[in-house]
Order: structure tokens, then sequence, then C-alpha cells
């Protein structure tokens, strides 16, 4: 019967386990040994089932029992996670941290803040997302992320608190083989129109305000992976966070082009760490806050 399971019969039984023997297992609990036996004793009359075969010199796990050792190794672990959690909730934070993450960010800096996240707070659970271009501030708004590290245009909404982290600078290119990379000039818009530019998308809105379109021909894209994916293969032109294009365009599998009267960012675009106005971080997302505003102070990716 469940109601009759408790967590010191299985503390027992996995240390009897763990020890090889029930006068081990008293020792290394401080019990005397007819303390353990009895523990023992209870769990198989409850459960109904026998964990030991006591024909031998000493007793051993039965196939059963060897079955219930590992379960009881699981429910151990639910529970001291389960007090883990109640802890740290008594200290101010959060039972869960959901993450959401826009895709021009560099991932090398926020894994190393997510790595101290977890050194830090090792007993909290941290949900992570990846979202096409605007869907961070979506899940904001949906109260199904606490905080987003995201790209937030043309301006902070009032309704989010945004700590700018650092700039991620952005570069027109295109293939190789493709007619812009040869054009030798600073490209108008009447130079753009006629080839498909490949568009970081909002998956869910398509419609949301875009910028820096130059056409009509666009192929949307949720992640940067796959757009790269096109790029290289000649299929259009499409601006690129300098990180993610080094390579390419070092082993000119990519060609930069120059935009006439571009209107992003010399200095690239911000990336924000944001949470909503009305829901405050609790001490973990303080802490990731602090550590990513450190981390990142006076960076610039390019």
């Amino acid at each position: 019967m469940i109601e009759s399971l408790t967590l010191d019969q299985l503390r027992v039984l996995v240390t009897i386990a763990e020890t090889g023997s029930f006068s081990a297992a008293g020792r290394k609990l401080y019990r005397v040994q007819s303390s353990i036996s009895q523990a023992v004793a209870a769990l198989e009359e409850v459960q109904g089932v026998r964990l030991f075969d006591r024909s031998g010199h000493r007793p051993t796990l039965t196939e059963i029992g060897r079955v219930l050792v590992d379960q009881a190794r699981t429910v151990l672990v639910t529970a001291r996670k389960f007090e883990a959690v109640a802890a740290s909730a008594r200290e101010g934070v959060e039972p869960e941290l959901k993450l959401a993450i826009d895709p021009p960010i560099p991932s090398e800096p926020l894994i190393e803040s997510i790595r101290a996240l977890n050194s830090s707070f090792p007993d909290l659970p941290v949900t992570f997302s990846t979202e096409g271009f605007g869907g961070s501030l979506r899940r904001l708004r949906s109260k199904t992320a606490d905080l987003a590290i995201c790209v937030l245009l043309p301006t902070v909404p009032d309704d989010v608190v945004a700590f700018p982290l650092m700039r991620v600078r952005l570069q027109a290119v295109v293939a190789r083989d493709h007619p812009l990379a040869t054009l030798g000039r600073p490209a108008e818009r009447e130079d753009l129109v006629p080839y498909v530019q490949l568009v970081l998308s909002d998956p869910v809105d398509p419609g949301r305000p875009n910028y820096g379109l130059a056409g009509d021909r666009l192929w949307r894209f949720v992640d940067l992976g796959r757009r790269l994916d096109f790029l290289l293969a000649g299929f259009g032109w499409c601006r690129m966070p300098m990180h993610l294009i080094q390579q390419p365009l070092t082993a000119g599998q990519l060609v930069p082009i120059e935009i006439a009267e571009d209107q992003t960012p010399a200095e690239g675009l911000t990336i924000y760490a944001a949470h909503l106005r009305e829901r405050l971080p609790g001490r973990a997302g303080r802490w990731l806050l602090a550590d990513l505003r450190t981390r990142l102070a006076g960076v610039n990716q390019e």
C-alpha cells in the first residue's frame, strides 16, 4: 500500500544494496541491525513481495528486490529535489526559471552564464526555448517565459523592463556566385528588388512589422541556421550576424555587399535581457541578469 510506504524504508533498502549487508547498512545509518531488519520486514509485508532471499549465508536481493531498489533510488532523489526546491523557495528563489531566446543571440556567452547559474542554483529547474524572431517577447507577454534574451524593435515596449547586454553587428552578404556579388558598388533598392531576400520571420505572426525589407520576394525563416544554408546555396541575400558568418566570409563562400542608404544601425542590433514590468524576477532570475550584464559589459559581437 502506497500510503504505508515511508522514505525511511526506502532509504534502508537502498543502503543495504549499496553496503552489501544488513549490518553494514546499520553502521552507515547509525542504527542497530534489528532496526534495519524490522524496516525491511515491514516493507516486504506491506508490499506483499520478498525483497531478499534469506536461504544463504547472508540475505541477497531477489529479482523484484533489485528492480525495487532502482525505483527506491528514483523516489529518494525526487524527495531530495522536492525538499531542495521548497528550501530555495523559502529563500526567495523561483520554483522554476523559464528562458526564451531570440535567434540572433550568440550562444557562447549565454552558455557560460547558464552554466554558472546551474552551479549557483543546482536545484533550480531551468526551461530553455529558442524562438522565431519576436517569439521571446510573445512568451513574456503570455507568461510562459520569465526572462527573454531578445531583440526589441523598433523600441522597448512600455510593458517590458529591458537591460541592454551587447550589440551584434549585421553584414549584408550573398553567396560568391550570386549576381549581387559582382555588383562592384553599393546596391540601390532597384538592384535588390529582383532578388530573393532571406528574412527572419515570426512564425506565429508573419504579418507583424519587419525592418530592412527591400522588395516583395521574401523567403521567410524561423532559425538562422537554415537561413544560412539557403544563403550559402545562393538562393538570395540577407543581413547576417557577423559571429555566424565569419568563417564562410574568410573561406570566400560568402561575399559582403554594401547597401546604399542602409537603415541598419552601424553599431549593430542591441541585445536585451527583458522581463515584464509586472513580473519581477526572483532571486535566480536577478542573479542571471546580473551575471549576463557583468559578463557582456562592453562586448560587441563582430
